[in-house]
C-alpha cells in the first residue's frame, strides 16, 4: 500500500451557494453555504453562529457520537449529521470546500444528498493547480464490530468502488445490496436515496422528542410491527397529516420509493460520506456488510492511521540493482553542480510531476572530516540540498537545454529531520510537485529515506534561471 500522486487535478467549488432547511434532530432552522477552498485544505465545516467562527475539519479523529448520524466535535464545538453533505461533495469529486453553518446540524432536506448535489452543481466545480493524492490499496484492510456483526473492508481495485449489503432481520425490508462502481455514477444512482427508519424507532424518537425537525418527507418508514390507534394518533400529530396508512410494500404512505433497494443505496451514501473523514482519496473497493455510522467511522479512523504511517514511511519501491534512468555522468550533463557538491548519484524515475534519485553515503565524503569526527552524521542541510538537486532534475527536465540553466532556492517550509544518516547508508530521494511548474518555478514536496525509514522531509520552492553568456 502507498500514497501516489495522480495526474488528476484537485477540485473545489467555483462560487458560493446556500440552502436553508431544518435540522432533523434539533428541529432548528439552518442555513448551509458551500464555499470554495484552496488546494490541500480538504473538506471542513465552519460554525458562523459562534464566536470566532470555529472550523471543524472533516476528520475521523473528531467523531464523538454515531447514534443518530455522524457527529464531529472539536474544542467543544459540534457538527451533527455530517454524512449526507460529505457524500455529496465526494460524490461530485470535490476535494476542497468549506461548509458554513449557522447551527450545529445541516438541513435534512429530503433525507438524501440530492439537494446538496444540485446546489454544488449550480455553484460549479473548478480545477486547482495541485495534483490529487490517492492511497492505493494493495492488501485487505477490515474492521468488524463484534457486537452487531457489522463488517467493512477494502480490497485492491483500479478505482474507488463501494458495495453495501443490509439485512435487518425483518420481513418488510429483507436483504438488500447496492453497488457504486464509479464515483461519477453517484449523482444518478445514489444521491436521491433517502434515509429510512423502522416504525419502532420512530415511536422511540417521538417519545424522546428527537425528531423535532422531521416530517414524513425526510424518511422512508418501514412498518415492522402492527400500527396501534394510539401510534396512529401520535404520528398524525407529529407529522401534521390527516391520515396515515401502510402501503402494500410495508412502508408508510408518505412517499414513494425512488429505488426498490433505496435502503441499501442510502447506506452506501452514508458509507461514502463517513469515509470522507479519512481525508485521503482511496483507490480500492469497499465492501460493507450491515454498515452503520459506528463501524464506518471506526474503519475510517483505522485507514487514516494506516495512511499516516504510510505517509511517514512511504519508501519508494525501486530496485537499486537495476540500471538507473540517469547515471552520474548524465546527471552532470543536466545539473551545474560538481564534486564535492554534487549530492546525487543516480536517477531511477522521472515523470512530469515527480522524480526519484539516490545517493550512496560513504566515509569518503569531505563533510565527515568535521561532522562529527568519531561519530560521523550527514548534516541535515546537505540532505535538504540533495533533495533540492533531485527536484532540480524535475524542473530542468522541462527545458530543452538544461545545461544553460541554474536552479536557485526561493523558500523552504516545514523542514523536519526524523533519522540520522551515517556512512554506509543509501539515501533515496523523492520530490513530487505540489503545483504544476510555471515560469520555471517549481513548488514541491521532498522526502529523503534511508534504511527503510523517512529521515527528512521539506516543502521546497526553486526557480530556474538562464545563465547569461
Amino acid at each position: 500500500m502507498g500514497i501516489v500522486n495522480t495526474e488528476i487535478k484537485q477540485k473545489t467549488i467555483k462560487g458560493e451557494i446556500s440552502l436553508t432547511g431544518v435540522g432533523l434532530h434539533t428541529g432548528k432552522d439552518v442555513t448551509l453555504t458551500f464555499k470554495p477552498a484552496i488546494a490541500n485544505s480538504g473538506l471542513a465545516f465552519k460554525r458562523v453562529d459562534l464566536e470566532g467562527t470555529p472550523i471543524i475539519e472533516a476528520d475521523a479523529n473528531y467523531v464523538t457520537n454515531t447514534q443518530r448520524g455522524t457527529c464531529l466535535e472539536k474544542n467543544g464545538v459540534t457538527i451533527q449529521t455530517s454524512e449526507h453533505v460529505l457524500a455529496a461533495l465526494v460524490g461530485l469529486d470535490v476535494d476542497n470546500a468549506i461548509v458554513e453553518l449557522n447551527a450545529s446540524e445541516p438541513p435534512i432536506m429530503d433525507g438524501s444528498s440530492k439537494f446538496f448535489v444540485d446546489a454544488i452543481e449550480k455553484a460549479g466545480i473548478v480545477e486547482l493547480d495541485a495534483f490529487r493524492e490517492e492511497f492505493v490499496i494493495t492488501d485487505i484492510v477490515s474492521y468488524t464490530d463484534e457486537e452487531t456483526g457489522s463488517e467493512i473492508l477494502v480490497m485492491p481495485s483500479k478505482e474507488y468502488q463501494i458495495t453495501t449489503m443490509v439485512d435487518f432481520g425483518t420481513k418488510v425490508l429483507g436483504t438488500q445490496n447496492a453497488t457504486l462502481n464509479k464515483i461519477s455514477d453517484f449523482k444518478k444512482d445514489i444521491s436521491n436515496s433517502r434515509t429510512f427508519s423502522f416504525l419502532h424507532e420512530i415511536e422511540m424518537l417521538l417519545e424522546h422528542g428527537l425528531i423535532k425537525g422531521g416530517d414524513l418527507n425526510n424518511a422512508i418508514v418501514y412498518v415492522d410491527k402492527a400500527l396501534s390507534p394510539e401510534t396512529m394518533d401520535k404520528l398524525r400529530v407529529a407529522f401534521n397529516k390527516e391520515s396515515i396508512a401502510v402501503k402494500p410494500n410495508g412502508i408508510l404512505d408518505n412517499l414513494t420509493l425512488h429505488h426498490p433497494n433505496e435502503a441499501a443505496r442510502h447506506k452506501l451514501l452514508d458509507v461514502l460520506g463517513d469515509l470522507a473523514l479519512i481525508g485521503t482519496r482511496i483507490r480500492g473497493k469497499v465492501i460493507a456488510n450491515k454498515p452503520g455510522h459506528f463501524v464506518n467511522t471506526q474503519f475510517a479512523k483505522k485507514l487514516a492511521k494506516i495512511i499516516k504511517n504510510e505517509r511517514r514511511n512511504n519508501v519508494p519501491n525501486i530496485d537499486l540493482n537495476q540500471p538507473p534512468l540517469m547515471d552520474v555522468n548524465q546527471i552532470m550533463a543536466m545539473l551545474p553542480h560538481r564534486q564535492p557538491f554534487l549530492l546525487i548519484d543516480k536517477v531511477f524515475e522521472l515523470t512530469d510531476n515527480y522524480v526519484i534519485a539516490t545517493k550512496n553515503v560513504t566515509m569518503n565524503e569531505q563533510f565527515f572530516a568535521g561532522h562529527f569526527p568519531g561519530a560521523p552524521v550527514m548534516p541535515g542541510v546537505l540532505i535538504v540540498e540533495a533533495m533540492a538537486q533531485t527536484g532540480g532534475i524535475l524542473v530542468l527536465n522541462t527545458v530543452p537545454d538544461p545545461e544553460n540553466y541554474l536552479t536557485f532556492f526561493m523558500k523552504m517550509d516545514n523542514v523536519k529531520f526524523k533519522q540520522k544518516v551515517m556512512p554506509g547508508d543509501t539515501l533515496i530521494f523523492k520530490c513530487t510537485l505540489i503545483t504544476p511548474i510555471r515560469r520555471g518555478i517549481c513548488h514541491m514536496q521532498g522526502y529523503a529515506y534511508a534504511n527503510g525509514k523517512l529521515c527528512a522531509e521539506a516543502e521546497l520552492m526553486a526557480q530556474i534561471s538562464k545563465v547569461k553568456k
